[in-house]
């Protein structure tokens, strides 16, 4: 489908339900007057996904009104976006989404009939998350300074796979090109089950992904882990290095961040984000993130805003100088 017709079938699809013309919530007797929405571009079960679902039940506890999670996935996260971005601007309904979402995707799809700064109020900066960088095992390279430099003696030799195009594992290997000086060539999949399938075949050499997903092929010596991509080592894998260590500077990682429609009243988006800030702090919600690899970090909306700024001036640079398309 072109981009073009894609966006016209999300521009037909449904918005979230919300009464026509009412007035904003707090005219109305106080927010929430009815269960609040957090929508997510993914299906079930992913990262995203479970941090949702585990913060909900405290957030609709302290609310007072049931808080539930609405997956629609489809078209890189631009089936949620719309859907919030049309939705009424009274707080009831929240975009969760991921650097790609909310940062990658206006430079990915120039054409989106949503943006993203003008059309949403930045809630929160909920979630870091950093990604591991592992290779076939029958690879020569037992660090990135090794990697690097089997790269630079085979140029447009090695591939390394991803889990799709345009998504934030893609854009780490075209920012490990960049940042080290290599030509690789990436091998996009439908999603990181796949991708993993053929590293550990050997069809591919290396890819960038999450602790979460990485880890059972780590612990099953089906891959080797070489770098992380965050600030700091991950606990689960202490004697892994991060990537900055041998490349100064490179630092990636997918974030996790709740918006509102603009237009929002400003109660509203501080009682909200007084309730995000509120369930991370539950042990529960963070012992469970932490087995996720994820770092909590619940910034109010200010934050938020500047931090996202910053993301979309940076990943668009990433996909316009490797010229980066939607497919």
């Amino acid at each position: 489908m072109s981009r073009r017709g894609l966006f016209g079938a999300t521009m037909a699809l449904p918005l979230l339900s919300a009464p026509a013309l009412a007035p904003n919530a707090l005219a109305q007797g106080g927010f929430p007057n009815r269960p609040v929405r957090i929508v997510i571009g993914f299906p079930p079960g992913g990262g995203i996904d479970i941090l949702a679902r585990l913060m909900a039940p405290h957030m609709g506890a302290r609310l007072g009104q049931p808080v539930v999670v609405e997956n629609r996935p489809g078209a890189n996260g631009l089936v949620a976006t719309q859907a919030v971005a049309g939705a009424e601007a009274d707080g009831h309904a929240i975009f969760f989404g991921t650097t790609g979402n909310l940062a990658v995707n206006p430079a990915l799809y120039p054409e989106m009939p949503v943006d993203v700064l003008r059309d949403f109020a930045p809630l929160s900066h909920v979630a870091s998350l950093a990604f591991v960088l592992v290779v076939n095992p029958a690879v020569p390279a037992r660090s990135l300074a090794e990697l690097i430099a089997l790269a630079k003696a085979q140029p447009g030799r090695l591939n390394f796979a991803s889990s799709g195009n345009g998504g934030l594992p893609h854009l780490s290997g075209e920012l490990l090109n960049a940042a080290a000086g290599i030509q690789t060539v990436h091998v996009p999949y439908r999603g990181s089950a796949p991708a993993f399938t053929d590293v550990i075949a050997g069809q591919t050499q290396f890819m960038f992904d999450a602790l979460a997903i990485a880890q059972p092929h780590i612990a099953g010596g089906r891959v080797r882990a070489l770098a992380v991509t965050g600030p700091n080592r991950l606990a689960a894998l202490p004697d892994v290095p991060v990537a900055k260590e041998t490349l100064p500077g490179f630092e990636v990682t997918n974030w996790y961040g709740m918006s509102v429609r603009a237009g929002t009243p400003a109660p509203v988006i501080a009682r909200l984000h007084e309730e995000v800030a509120a369930a991370l702090k539950v042990p529960e919600v963070a012992e469970r993130a932490a087995s996720l690899g994820l770092d909590l970090v619940g910034s109010g909306p200010d934050a938020f805003a500047t931090f996202q700024r910053s993301e979309i001036e940076r990943w668009g640079g990433v996909v316009r100088r490797a010229n980066i398309r939607a497919s």
